[in-house]
């Protein structure tokens, strides 16, 4: 990323000082400006240039060029090699430029923002551009946080404010941040002004949830964390104002440091391209040495006896250096076999599938208004290679929305609706929803499709009432009303939020907080109870509590959290009603739902006076505060009464599991890399694996999860090691009459993990990644995860997101995506092949840094298996017929060179050499690059193994290669010696000698032009009418402009330039030539057409197939499969524990700074919605990418 002013040496730490920007500008520190672009209107051409000639293809052109410049070994005009090369040049700098000038226009836009920084006791109007280091700027609700700034004051009690955190991570659910309390009474401009704090602090970093560093004011120091940080990006939620001073700015900021750079990105057919290229070039060396040693020779020893009327050219006086001149012009000469337009057309094409993608209709969000976007148009065919998929969670496969969805109450299950046979309903067949009009604070867009739940509430059912009074007193949930009975709720955690609104609708509605009391309004009653203590959550714990007196005088324990825990604490006479609800848990689990089981306990009073007195004196401890608090919690939440379970829904993306379902049956790999939820008290596993089972990533089939959570280097390896040591004893059993060894000889694999038998997913926490990503552990570490089927990290940085990406790039040599939609995944789209931002409600930093953008993840599928599926064929196609036709254009020249001496003359006209290319050639080859395709869409998705060709390269690769030129040179040999030996012997209708140059020039050309034509009729495998106009108008538009450059016209005007009037019309009058044109078509088209109907007929490849079911079918009417949905199985229950939430947030609702002195309105505050064949290549690709053989090397 670059700077708008310059930057000093590297920081080891930062000293900022309030309100002193001439202390603060002697560190030379970045401006808040920000620049992207790559350009400006001075640089451009140099750098552009620069850039383009780092392609070795156009440093080749650029060769050629000034070959033909020199006179002595010319023999084409130099308008054929400049015409089309500045050609290509202009079009990629005018896209450059295009893409350039939009990010200057981006940049524009946010430098430009306005924001209000106190300047000389006032505050005043500044651009973003201009905000420096140490200044105190402010902020109003729902504006961006300009730049990182540490909050010194708010309009809420204690410094209090609360952010929106989307354009970091992806996620709606609001942060609370807080003012360190010596700063928080500074409300007004001119205590700021006066305030001359100095901050001390890390460098400018990557790490977006830790911060570090000290506030020295007034001869004190005050610690500052992350909590005290409002980072650029985040938008300012329910709070009316806030001062912030500014710690870093621009590229410093840790928003832009996620960014990281923007990296060229080339697919692998780009770089196979290069390498061919150079293969060529050494082959024209060695053509033009061939010719050159022959030129010699026949000079030395028969052209010296014509030296009288063939004298040799000025300045050449030996048969040596002729051949060395000679050797010059045939490289000119026979630079066709890649010529430049090669790379004109390969842009066309990339562009125009570009365009297929923006314009389909079928990836586009009516909802949003968001169609799909190529943001390149250089990767499009890389999209049909993807083996492997890196996605976000939060916000790319899930809308971060929780549901209630279901729930067990005392051992009676709800949330299922049942016919009259007493069979689930399906949500499709479902009647209306409960209706909740009874109660007037029901928050409206709350649904549940129950009846019998509300029943239960309104018929008084004790248990049931208790359930909801546990859900609404035991939270850390804010409540504000805008109105009379208009009520908002801040969660921390969306899964809170959804607890809590459940209670809301069913009756048991939270109204109020304090400190110390908490208001519930119970079927219209208002009850105010006491809270005594708030246990607090953490990921030890996993499990929270709330300590509340009745109006009665009760004492009651509330407790929720994770089944694991919880049901070991239970009072044993609950065992039968223990049992129920385990059942209920594995069904919720089953089906992929959040879980958290319920539990009370009455205490006594003399018993909770003396744990009280025991807990205070534990929370003024100096020492082992936390292990003496944990114990004393420990202590009260035993032997507790079972009150039952819930069951909350992640709302995943519509159509995510049959995506993954999909592309899992296309062989690729989907690993989730999921940075949400990075407090320290979250359970991400859980929450994780949960993610796993409701997309079909993870099922009850699995033979296991293995779950990585290993602390130190230690722990990890031996986790891993006994993954591995698992997986290879299941495989050891695969039956089937093969040993474990047999199995792995006959595969030859060096890989053993790739014998595996049984399907294994790897859930690994960010802590222990950490380590697995260390040098001596990233092999076992990446062995292990590909010998599984699905992979879920989870909690991890941007950093590991972006080092997990390269590790498979690195050994694995396969195309990889990333996906996600939050800035934390920017790191991630820029390392990965192919970079997916999803667009939409989360901010658009990973879509300015994406290669393609869409709304939902759904349109993944699409994209790969339509679009880079055809991608791919087309582009492969495309390269074997142009090099096929360029080598039977060029080698013609070669084979004339042992009949004219070696001379470097030419067979064709200079007219026909450059308009084969650009003329007669391009636009058929054209349509079949951009509309071609071998099945039609709806069989692409409903066959998802025909993606499985381009995983393995198998249209495209150096075989194929060798293939396309040795039928060109096979074509090129009959092209030049069939009308050659005609031409000896054969005479006109009027008895003359047919043999001339130029009769002989026009035949082999008119050949040529038909046998290309034919041919790419050949590969034509879906027909338009542009095909059909291309290729006929092509070969019309060549004998239209072959007569007219032998017309008298045009040798009246240029008699220099056109001298052989009438000789196309004379040769083709001759049935002879038209006889050896058809016999030349039918020996070079035949031995093609008997191998592709041999290979059809004995080894169809699947789409073949796919197209004679077609064919057979093409009456009947489509067959949908439906995807069956899986049960639970058998196996050992699993937990489907999953609570988003922060530790700490009690202690500060107690201690009441986050209480509001007075009811301000609110705005804003909702959550927004936010083959055999191909197997056994596949195994010897496995074998040679193996991180073995990678590391070895």
């Amino acid at each position: 990323m670059e700077r708008c002013a310059a930057r000093g040496a590297p920081e080891e730490e930062r000293r900022v000082r309030a309100n002193a920007r001439e202390y603060n500008e002697k560190f030379q520190y970045a401006s808040n400006c920000i620049k992207t672009s790559k350009y400006n209107i001075v640089t451009f051409l140099p750098v552009n240039l620069f850039e383009q000639f780092q392609e070795v293809a156009n440093t080749y052109f650029l060769f050629l060029l000034i070959l033909q410049l020199i006179p002595q070994i010319s023999s084409l005009s130099w308008f054929t090699t400049i015409v089309p090369l500045v050609l290509v040049l202009t079009i990629t700098a005018v896209k450059d430029a295009t893409d350039d000038y939009f990010r200057h226009k981006s940049d524009n836009q946010v430098n430009n923002r306005q924001s209000q920084v106190l300047i000389g006791g006032v505050l005043r109007q500044e651009q973003w551009m201009n905000v420096r280091v140490g200044d105190i700027i402010k902020l109003e609700n729902n504006q961006f946080v300009a730049a990182d700034l540490l909050l010194l004051c708010s309009s809420e009690p204690h410094g209090l404010c609360y952010v929106e955190t989307a354009e970091l991570d992806g996620e709606t659910n609001m942060k609370v941040r807080q003012a360190t309390p010596v700063t928080s009474e500074l409300a007004d401009i001119s205590t700021l002004a006066r305030f001359d704090g100095e901050v001390i602090c890390e460098p400018p970093n990557n790490k977006l949830d830790k911060f570090g560093g000290t506030l020295y004011w007034k001869e004190n120091k005050f610690p500052l964390s992350n909590q005290n940080m409002l980072l650029r990006g985040c938008v300012l939620r329910n709070t009316e104002w806030c001062f912030g001073l500014v710690v870093f700015a621009g590229p410093d900021t840790k928003l832009m440091q996620n960014s990281g750079r923007t990296k060229f990105k080339r697919t692998s057919i780009d770089r196979l391209m290069n390498t061919l290229v150079l293969w060529i070039f050494g082959f024209l060396v060695c053509m033009g040495v061939i010719l050159a040693i022959g030129n010699a020779i026949w000079e030395h020893e028969v052209g010296v006896c014509f030296q009288i009327y063939l004298p040799w050219d000025e300045g050449v006086h030996s048969a040596v250096f002729s051949g060395f001149l000679s050797f010059w012009s045939y490289i000119i000469i026979l630079n066709t076999v890649v010529p430049i337009s090669l790379y004109v057309s390969v842009e066309v094409i990339r562009l125009g599938h570009s365009y297929f993608i923006n314009w389909d209709k079928k990836m586009y969000c009516a909802k949003r208004r968001t169609p799909a976007e190529a943001r390149t148009t250089t990767l499009n065919e890389e999209l049909g290679q993807v083996e492997y998929i890196f996605s976000d969670k939060t916000g790319t496969l899930t809308q971060n929305i929780m549901v209630f969805s279901k729930c067990s109450v005392n051992g009676h299950s709800y949330g299922d609706v049942q016919d009259v046979l007493g069979h689930n309903v399906e949500l499709g067949e479902r009647p209306e929803p409960v209706d909740f009009s009874f109660n007037p604070l029901a928050d409206p867009g709350f649904q549940f499709w129950d009846p019998s739940l509300l029943e239960a509430v309104q018929l008084g059912d004790p248990h049931v009432h208790e359930f909801f009074r546990l859900l609404s007193l035991c939270h850390t949930v804010m409540s504000e009303e805008k109105s009379e009975g208009e009520l908002y709720y801040k969660a921390q955690s969306p899964d809170e939020g959804a607890l809590v609104t459940a209670a809301r609708n069913f009756g048991f509605v939270f109204r109020s907080r304090t400190p110390k009391t908490i208001t519930v309004h119970e079927l219209g009653r208002a009850i105010t109870y006491q809270l005594l203590a708030i246990l607090d959550f953490n990921n030890i714990r996993k499990r929270m509590s709330v300590i509340v007196r009745s109006p009665e005088g009760k004492i009651r324990l509330y407790c929720k959290g994770a089944d694991t825990i919880l049901l070991e604490r239970l009072h044993p006479s609950n065992q039968d009603l223990t049992n129920v609800t385990t059942d209920h848990l594995n069904e919720y689990a089953g089906e992929g739902l959040r879980t958290l089981v319920l539990a009370c306990k009455d205490l006594e009073e003399s018993y909770y006076e003396d744990w009280a007195e025991r807990l205070r004196r534990a929370s003024g401890a100096p020492e082992a505060r936390e292990d003496r608090l944990a114990r004393l919690y420990d202590e009260v939440e035993r032997d507790m009464t079972l009150l039952g379970a819930t069951a909350i829904e992640d709302k995943l993306q519509q159509g995510v599991p049959e995506t993954i379902a999909i592309l899992t049956l296309a062989n690729i790999k989907i690993w989730v890399l999921t940075g949400d939820k990075q407090a320290p008290g979250s359970p991400c596993a859980e929450t994780a694996v949960n993610i796993g089972y409701s997309c079909k990533m993870l099922t009850d089939d699995m033979t296991e999860v293995f779950v990585v959570t290993g602390h130190t280097v230690l722990e990890v390896r031996e986790e891993l090691r006994k993954a591995r040591e698992k997986m290879m004893d299941g495989s050891r059993s695969m039956g089937n009459g093969f040993s474990y060894q047999e199995k792995l000889s006959s595969s030859k694999l060096t890989s053993v993990l790739e014998a595996i038998a049984g399907e294994y997913a790897l859930v690994i926490n960010g802590h222990s990644l950490a380590h697995a990503l260390e040098a001596d552990m990233e092999v076992e570490f990446l062995e292990t995860a590909c010998a599984c089927k699905a992979v879920i990290c989870c909690r991890v940085t941007p950093l590991q997101k972006a080092q997990v990406v390269e590790l498979v790039k690195k050994y694995k040599k396969a195309v990889t995506l990333a996906i996600g939609d939050g800035a934390n995944d920017v790191s991630m789209i820029k390392t990965a092949h192919i970079g997916v931002g999803i667009s939409g409600q989360e901010g658009i930093q990973a879509v300015l840094a994406s290669d393609y953008s869409f709304s939902q993840f759904k349109f993944l599928q699409r994209l790969l298996l339509v679009h880079g599926r055809w991608s791919y064929l087309r582009m492969c196609k495309f390269l074997c017929y142009f090099f096929y036709k360029n080598f039977a254009f060029t080698m013609v020249h070669f084979w004339f060179g042992f009949f004219c001496g070696f001379s470097a003359q030419t067979v064709y006209d200079q007219y026909f050499i450059t308009l084969y290319n650009i003329v007669y050639t391009s636009l058929p080859v054209l349509a079949m690059g951009v509309f071609d395709q071998d099945v039609p869409e709806q069989r692409s998705m409903e066959y998802p193994k025909l993606y499985e060709p381009g995983q393995l390269n198998l249209l495209f690769n150096k075989r194929e290669f060798f293939i396309c030129i040795a039928q060109g040179i096979y074509t090129s040999v009959l092209m030049f010696f069939i009308p050659y030996g005609v031409f000896a012997d054969a005479t006109r209708d009027d008895g003359a000698q047919l043999a001339d140059y130029q009769s002989f020039a026009v035949t082999v050309a008119t050949s040529l032009v038909i046998v290309v034509s034919v041919q790419i009729g050949l590969d034509t495998g879906f027909w338009t009418a542009i095909n059909h106009f291309f290729i006929w108008g092509s070969l019309a538009a060549y004998f239209a402009i072959l007569f007219a450059m032998h017309s008298d016209g045009l040798f009246q005007m240029f008699p220099n330039q056109f001298r052989f009037v009438g000789n196309a019309q004379n040769t083709l009058a001759q049935p002879t030539v038209w006889l050896t044109i058809a016999l030349t078509t039918v020996v070079c088209i035949m031995p093609v057409v008997a191998f592709r109907f041999l290979k059809l007929d004995l080894k169809p490849e699947l789409s073949d197939t796919v197209r004679y079911t077609q064919l057979v079918r093409k009456k009947q009417k489509p067959q949908h499969r439906c995807a069956r949905r899986g049960g639970c199985g058998g196996g050992s229950r699993r937990s489907g524990y999953a609570f988003s939430h922060q530790e700490g947030f009690g202690e500060l609702i107690m201690s009441g700074k986050n209480m509001r002195l007075s009811s301000l309105a609110l705005s804003g505050f909702t959550a927004r919605p936010g083959a055999a064949w191909i197997e056994t290549l596949r195994r010897k690709k496995g074998g040679e990418s193996s991180p073995d053989t990678a590391a070895k090397g």
